[in-house]
Parts: C-alpha cells; sequence; structure tokens
C-alpha cells in the first residue's frame, strides 16, 4: 500500500503472480516453471484499500501456439476492482526459446477458452526520443528471481514511482507494460519518460541501448 492506503501497482503485480501459480500447481499443469510474462495489462476500476481482504479469480482465456492469455479479476470488498489480463509464453528454460503448448495444457484450459486464440505481438512500439526526461534505476540484489533476470513485478515499481511523481493516479485508469528483453544481474538500467496528454508513457533503457520494457499509463476518467 502507498502512505494513504492505496493499493500499490507493483503490489498487484505480485498478486498476479501468486494466483497463477496456485492455479497452475491446483490444475497440475505440466512444466509449470517455464513461463514468462510478455505483456500484462491492468485496468483499475477503484482501487482496493488498506487492510482490505480481497478475492482474486483467475483463468485462462486463450492460447496461441506457444502462449496463453490469463486473466485475474482483483475485488476488494468495498468494491474496488482490479481487472487484468497477462500474456504469458511458454519457453525452454534451456535456451529460453518460445517452446509449443503441451496437449495436456490444452485438455486442462479448453474450457475456460472456449476456443479463442490470442496474438503474442508488441502494442507498445514507441521509442523514447533525446528530450524525453531520464533517471537512473538501481537494481537491487532481491529484484532478481530464479530465472536470473528482474522479476517482473519490479518493472511495475518504476510505473509507481512515475505516476506519483508526475501528478498521482486516481481511478479508472488503464495501464500497459510490456517486456520486450530481460533485465538481468549487472545490467546498468535507466527509466525514460514522457507525457502526451492523458497518458504517461516510460521505458525501461538497458546501457547498451535495448528497450527491455515498454509501459503506457492512461486515464480513463472525464
Amino acid at each position: 500500500m502507498t502512505g494513504s492506503g492505496r493499493f500499490r501497482l507493483d503490489a498487484a503485480a505480485r498478486f498476479l503472480q501468486d494466483v497463477a501459480n496456485d492455479d497452475g500447481r491446483d490444475a497440475q499443469m505440466e512444466d509449470l516453471d517455464g513461463w514468462v510474462v510478455r505483456r500484462t495489462s491492468m485496468r483499475i476500476e477503484s482501487f482496493p484499500r488498506y487492510l482490505e481482504m480481497v478475492d482474486l479469480h483467475t483463468w485462462c482465456s486463450g492460447v496461441g501456439s506457444h502462449w496463453a492469455e490469463r486473466r485475474t479479476s482483483i475485488i476488494a470488498e468495498s468494491g474496488g476492482r482490479v481487472e487484468a489480463s497477462a500474456l504469458w509464453v511458454h519457453v525452454d528454460l534451456q535456451t529460453m526459446w518460445p517452446k509449443q503448448l503441451p496437449s495436456t495444457f490444452h485438455e486442462i484450459v479448453g474450457e475456460a477458452t472456449a476456443g479463442r486464440k490470442v496474438g503474442s505481438r508488441h502494442l507498445l512500439r514507441g521509442k523514447p526520443e533525446v528530450s524525453d526526461a531520464s533517471t537512473e534505476w538501481k537494481m537491487r540484489a532481491t529484484d532478481i528471481d530464479a530465472l536470473n533476470h528482474m522479476n517482473n513485478a519490479v518493472y511495475w515499481e518504476a510505473v509507481e514511482e512515475l505516476v506519483r511523481a508526475n501528478g498521482g493516479m486516481k481511478a479508472p485508469v488503464e495501464i500497459v507494460l510490456e517486456h520486450h528483453d530481460a533485465i538481468e544481474r549487472g545490467d546498468e538500467v535507466s527509466i525514460r519518460w514522457r507525457i502526451e496528454g492523458d497518458r504517461l508513457y516510460l521505458w525501461h533503457v538497458v546501457n547498451d541501448g535495448r528497450i527491455a520494457a515498454a509501459s503506457c499509463v492512461r486515464s480513463l476518467r472525464g
């Protein structure tokens, strides 16, 4: 939570990770650890508040050849609600290349997906410009996950920081965060951002110029 009691974006991302893991283990999915997040979208209708109980509902809403979409609802007792959609890519943990979904996966999620197909192309294709604001992003040892990459929830910490530094955020709001490349231990990372109307764009940029992630925060008010 923030100091004002608002549910934080990075906390929401960790909730999404945890319930996805719980669901996969409960369903006894094959190759459970071989998944990485390509994109997460959150539509926040109203923020959950400090000490509220929340319910999480998750299901597989679509599949491709090497990926699947998972939707999750976070619903607070006072009416706070976050609707999230995450695109997870199935990978070979030895090579980190995309790997075809196992037949057992389709058997498990077939009823929930009802045959719906989803694509994997990036939605956020823009790049930062020379005039955009920039700040260094200091990576911590605790940010690294079991794949030796910066955990996907940590990217949301930068979104949270930049939103607060640029006037804050009020629901309803929609946020998309896409991973273009992995940030690894030892990488030097900076955050670039710019504001266009009711949208805040930001990028995680690695020292060699790679764009590791792109984000867009869009106000839905008015």
